[in-house]
Parts: structure tokens; C-alpha cells; sequence
């Protein structure tokens, strides 16, 4: 299979499974000072089809083709990454995932500045590991991927150069929750469970409602944001990180989004917020926040029913809740939230991660020692 890359314009990038891999993402990037770049990729001999088909991405099938966004991260001083988040998202051999890697990555290349030491892809497809039954526990709880040295063996086997290393750090989370919101709502509510279905009936008799604040309400969701950011230790963005999300100027490109910042609020006062998008046929939690007052009113809940909500009215099929524990491990520091999001009937999707395609071996090789020394930085 031969592997052709050609350049375009951001705007041109069309509508895929994930928010990610946007017109509108590639510009939100730009807007926040990293440069973005755009590709088609064609196939001399097409294979199978997307790791998980779309409406949109239906003219694949008939001529294997795709297309990649690619964001240049600055990582130090003169020294950037090319970062493809949650891409390529056409997998066309699901076993020799390395190899097509491999042929993107050289192709990839040249287009490249030479500042740019390696490549990262935050591969959103599943992994291949999910249907291994040793990675489960005996009531069929998910393992995980195995130790990297055996993740390594298997990606790069029949690789020309095996060069692809797996990432000390996946910036985007690879484990989450879908819930399909193609079905009416009585149905969604049906597959939830039963205490979270309560919780959001309780929400509505405790007078809670929930409002699209836009970016006037950005202030208010950012106090709750900054509140929630100190009680789990979380890294802190500034203002003016969340205030381009609401800013990007969609007219003129082929994969556009809609950013709404729903608040849930009781006599006035917010109790819960989150940053939602919706682009094509998916819908998308980037961001929440919630008071630490006032539980009772489950204010959380009444948020994600009016985003699942607003996703079903706008014809979307998933809900991407973004961000589990990969299991109900109480140890996990995510596990609050596997036990909050599973509860909304959704299926999980265990991506495969970052994996890195090194251009530079010795100035990758720095980077790689200080990345596993240090904290994890801000994906995007």
C-alpha cells in the first residue's frame, strides 16, 4: 500500500469523528498561537474502512482518501513537535497499524519545519488490545495495555526502521465514555442507570435549570473552573485560553463547530458548568467545573442531561464524555469520574494513545528523559 500526502488549507479539513480533527480545531489552535497544518491522505490501494465509520467520513470508502490536521507545539526554546491530535483517523489495516505509521510519518516529514524534532499521534483508534481476554480480570474488568517494551514489539512489527515509541505522556485521554444520542430521549434515559436517571429527574423537582451562558458567562464558569482546579490539584488555564474557544470564525470552512457553556444554576447561583461543542455527527464535553456547595441539588447531573440533550436535537449520534479511569479501580485519580460518566449508559472506548515517531533521535531523546522526569503538559 503506497501513501501519499498532499498539503491544504485548514479550512479545508472535512467534518470526522472527532473535534480534534477539524477545520475548527486547526484554527482554535492558530487563534492560541501554535501553527496548524493540513493534509490529504490518499492510498495507492484502499483497505478497510475507518476504526469507526461516520456519516461524514463516507467518501472514503470510495476513494481512499482522508485527511490529517497537524498542530506545531512549541516544547522548548528553537525546538517544536508535530502533534496530531486524536489522528489519522482513517485506519485502513487494522494489523499493520506500524506500518501505516511508518509511511505517513515519512511522507509527513518533509512538510515539516526543521525545528520539528518528532512526531506525536494521539491515536484515537481503539486498542488492539481490547480483544486480547488476558488484559481482563476475571469479572471482565479492563487491564489495560500491556508493559510498553510488548506495545512497542507489536507496533512496530514489519516496520521498515521500528521506530515507533510509545509516549511517556497520552495529552488527550484515551479512555472515555460514548453515549449514543441517536435514540429518542425516553430511550437515552432508559440506558442510564438507575441512580443517575434519579439524580436528573431530583435535579428538576429542586428548581435546578440550565441556561447556554455564551461567553458572557465566562466569568462566572471560570470562578467554579478555578475553585475546582485547587481541590484536585488540576493545572489551571488562564482566561483568555477558554475565551478562543468562543471566538473561532467558522464561516468558510468545510468542518465547523458550535461551543456552548452550560451553566446549572438554583436562585441565581451557579452550581455546575461545562464547555460543550458539537461538530458533525458528534458532540463533545471539553471542559466542567462545579461548586463544591450545595451536592444536593445534583447540579452536575442536570448539565450533562441538557448537553446530551442539545446533542440529540442537533442530530448528533455520539456524546463524548472524554476522560475516564480505564477501569473502577478506587485507586485510579480518575475514578470519581468513571463512576459519575458510566452512569449515563455509554459504551467505553479505550484509544490507543500517544505513540512517537522520533526525527531527530538525540534531541528526541532529551526531550523523552525530561518529559518522563517532569509533569504532564496541557494537551491541545
Amino acid at each position: 500500500m503506497e501513501v501519499f500526502l498532499e498539503a491544504k488549507r485548514t479550512r479545508q479539513v472535512r467534518p470526522g469523528a472527532n473535534l480534534q480533527q477539524t477545520a475548527y480545531w486547526g484554527r482554535l489552535k492558530k487563534q492560541q498561537g501554535r501553527g496548524a497544518r493540513a493534509f490529504d491522505i490518499r492510498l495507492g490501494e484502499y483497505g478497510a474502512a475507518d476504526s469507526e465509520p461516520t456519516q461524514e467520513k463516507r467518501y472514503l470508502r470510495g476513494t481512499g482518501a482522508s485527511d490529517m490536521l497537524v498542530v506545531l507545539r512549541e516544547i522548548g526554546p528553537g525546538t517544536r513537535m508535530a502533534y496530531v491530535p486524536f489522528g489519522p483517523e482513517l485506519l485502513p489495516d487494522e494489523i499493520q497499524r506500524g506500518t501505516w505509521l511508518e509511511q505517513i510519518s515519512q511522507q509527513l516529514a518533509p512538510h515539516l519545519p526543521e525545528d520539528c524534532i518528532f512526531i506525536r499521534y494521539d491515536l484515537p483508534w481503539q486498542s488492539p488490545w481490547v480483544n486480547e481476554p488476558s488484559r481482563y480480570t476475571e469479572d471482565h474488568q479492563w487491564l489495560g495495555a500491556p508493559k510498553t517494551r510488548v506495545q512497542e514489539m507489536r507496533m512496530n512489527f514489519d516496520t521498515a526502521h521500528w521506530n515507533l515509541r510509545k509516549a511517556p505522556t497520552d495529552l488527550l485521554p484515551p479512555d472515555t465514555v460514548l453515549v449514543d444520542v441517536a435514540a429518542d430521549r425516553d430511550r437515552i434515559l432508559k440506558r442510564m442507570k438507575p441512580k443517575t436517571r434519579y439524580n436528573i429527574r431530583l435535579s428538576a423537582r429542586k428548581g435546578v435549570r440550565v441556561r447556554d451562558a455564551g461567553i458572557d458567562g465566562l466569568p462566572a464558569w471560570y470562578d467554579l473552573y478555578r475553585r475546582t482546579a485547587w481541590r484536585h490539584g488540576m493545572n489551571l488555564n488562564d482566561m483568555d485560553y477558554f475565551t478562543s474557544a468562543f471566538k473561532v470564525e467558522n464561516q468558510g470552512c468545510q468542518s465547523p463547530a458550535s461551543v456552548h457553556l452550560l451553566l446549572a444554576e438554583a436562585g441565581g447561583h451557579p452550581l455546575a458548568g461545562i464547555i460543550l461543542a458539537i461538530s458533525g455527527s458528534r458532540a463533545t464535553y471539553l471542559y466542567g467545573a462545579s461548586a463544591a456547595e450545595q451536592k444536593n441539588l445534583m447540579g452536575s447531573y442536570a448539565v450533562q442531561w441538557e448537553a446530551i440533550s442539545r446533542a440529540h436535537k442537533a442530530g448528533c449520534r455520539k456524546y463524548d464524555l472524554f476522560g475516564v479511569s480505564p477501569n473502577p479501580d478506587p485507586d485510579h485519580p480518575m475514578y470519581g469520574l468513571f463512576r459519575f460518566k458510566t452512569g449515563f449508559g455509554g459504551r467505553m472506548l479505550h484509544r490507543q494513545g500517544c505513540w512517537d515517531y522520533p526525527l531527530d533521535e538525540d534531541r528526541y531523546a532529551v526531550f523523552r528523559a525530561s518529559e518522563m522526569a517532569g509533569p504532564a503538559f496541557a494537551a491541545g
